[in-house]
């Protein structure tokens, strides 16, 4: 061996194995990203296209569109579509589905709704529908505890002691009931996909159709108005003051600008691949400029026709970014999160690499089902009220739509949690702009909803086959 060899191999691993420690800059950034494009991984192109898209086509159908009123609109109308989605987003990484989504969402938001109208649910639902849910609840959360999960059992225990106490009567304490009723169902349902070994078509698809016949029980055949509840009708129709609005969205830009550099500061300190500072503040600053524009059009007054005056950013905006948030940190920053992308991607290598997949499927099941209840109260609140087929009907095909046109994959392994906003915005663009037509009629909706899907469907199998070429 040379000196000059000798010199070279200095501070390498032995094997010939040496860190990955590259610097991405702004120029590296965007290479990758159309190497990416390139091989296959749209990401969210698709659905930021579709947006434009659909803007563009709308603005043309009704010069209303893209009045500062009816943007305004957008996020109430379809908050509950990005929720539920959201959810789906774990159990499609997983090459997985939960056809019972909407309706579980019904059923959670009908016994809150009972809940509250009857000051407490004990006195709303026969004893033995009170007591079978109580057991059932318990039993899940024994459940949980034997196949390893610790975060669902805690949340259903809350309801448990809620439900028990009587506490349910007071409007959060039962919202935080319903979702406690949301971990029970996806505790169960995952025990039946992961421990069983029953596909989770059939599974869903069984509570899909029960669920039905459950929400009449809870309901007593009654339909259940929350719009007297602020609080439960102020999810959809409700707003932040304009100074909170920019204190949201300071905080949210801030703190994503100091994670990311605090990130590429720790993994250049380790000697490993990171981002320049350079690309951060490049980042920050086109995120910035965005939230800024949309902060400030929030801020200024929507209604033209009253002297009540509506500002600020919609609650049904920010509780599903803050909860994007925290799902993204979740799937990315946590040893949980990465063994469910293994799990997705391939789940034989994840059982022989030592994760365990059981554990993975209960707990994404118990997210999404958690997900699916806030979502089903967030439709209550649009609708103004828990009706006798709430999360039934097309809830569950928009949901899932939203998921994939998004970007989520149908066969596992890839998707974001923010693939659900974006997907959910298309979604409740179609008939949104459609309304503002009178002569257009519901058909219009059924026909364009469905050639998108088809189309991201489309997109989603061809990027997947062309990924696969590529290795």
């Amino acid at each position: 061996m040379t000196e000059t060899q000798s010199s070279s191999d200095a501070g390498r691993p032995s094997g010939d194995f040496s860190l990955d420690v590259e610097r991405r800059t702004v120029a590296s950034a965007l290479r990758s990203y159309v190497d990416r494009l390139r091989s296959g991984e749209p990401g969210a192109l698709p659905s930021v296209l579709g947006l434009i898209v659909l803007a563009a086509i709308f603005s043309q159908v009704s010069s209303r569109f893209l009045s500062e009123n009816n943007i305004g609109n957008l996020p109430g109308q379809g908050a509950y579509i990005a929720i539920i989605a959201m959810g789906l987003v774990f159990v499609l990484l997983l090459g997985e589905i939960d056809l019972s989504a909407g309706t579980t969402g019904g059923i959670c938001a009908g016994f809150a709704a009972q809940a509250i109208f009857s000051r407490g649910l004990h006195e709303g639902v026969s004893g033995l529908l009170y007591w079978s849910l109580i057991i059932a609840m318990v039993a899940a959360a024994l459940l949980g505890l034997y196949l390893k999960s610790i975060s669902g059992p805690i949340v259903v225990a809350i309801g448990v002691v809620i439900a028990l106490t009587g506490q349910d009567k007071h409007v959060l304490l039962a919202l935080i009931f319903a979702v406690s009723i949301g971990c029970a169902v996806g505790i169960f349902v995952g025990w039946l996909v992961a421990g069983v070994g029953i596909p989770s078509f059939i599974v869903t698809l069984a509570l899909f159709l029960a669920f039905q016949g459950v929400l009449l029980f809870a309901l007593k055949s009654q339909p259940i108005g929350v719009n007297n509840y602020n609080l439960w009708y102020g999810l959809a129709h409700d707003n932040m003051t304009p100074l909170w609005s920019w204190v949201f969205t300071i905080v949210v830009v801030a703190g994503y600008i100091v994670f990311t550099a605090v990130m590429a500061l720790r993994a250049q300190a380790a000697g490993l691949a990171a981002d320049t500072m350079q690309l951060v503040v490049a980042r920050g600053a086109a995120i910035a400029v965005v939230a800024v524009v949309i902060t400030y059009f929030a801020n200024q007054n929507r209604n033209t026709n009253t002297f009540r005056t509506i500002q600020g950013l919609p609650y049904a905006a920010t509780i599903p970014i803050a909860l994007m948030i925290v799902t993204t940190l979740a799937l990315t920053k946590t040893p949980w999160g990465r063994h469910l992308y293994a799990t997705g991607g391939n789940q034989e290598a994840a059982r022989r690499a030592g994760i365990d997949v059981r554990h993975i499927k209960v707990t994404a099941f118990t997210v999404n089902s958690a997900f699916a209840a806030l979502g089903g109260v967030f439709l209550a609140s649009n609708t103004g009220g828990a009706q006798l087929d709430l999360g039934a009907g097309n809830i569950l095909l928009f949901a899932v739509a939203a998921a994939v046109i998004g970007g989520t994959s149908l066969f596992g392994g890839r998707g974001k949690p923010r693939d659900a906003i974006l997907g959910a915005l298309v979604i409740v663009m179609i008939p949104n702009g459609i309304g503002l037509k009178p002569n257009l009629g519901v058909q219009h909706q059924e026909v364009i909803t469905g050639v998108v899907l088809l189309v991201a469907a489309s997109v989603d199998a061809v990027s997947r086959r062309r990924a696969l070429a590529g290795r």
